[in-house]
């Protein structure tokens, strides 16, 4: 979900309240997201991209 559908669900005016009071545990589920997009399609160096 996009930081800026999230801040609009919350009632903030922008995205960087949301991003300031969040942060701490929306980075955990992007490194997360991040982990998994890994492991199904590669890091990339395997098949000759870098």
């Amino acid at each position: 979900m996009p930081i800026e559908q999230i801040s609009r669900l919350m009632g903030h005016n922008g995205t960087a309240v949301t991003e300031l009071v969040y942060r701490h545990q929306l980075r955990p589920v992007v490194e997360h997201g991040a982990e998994a997009m890994d492991e199904i399609f590669g890091d990339g160096e395997e098949n000759g991209a870098a």
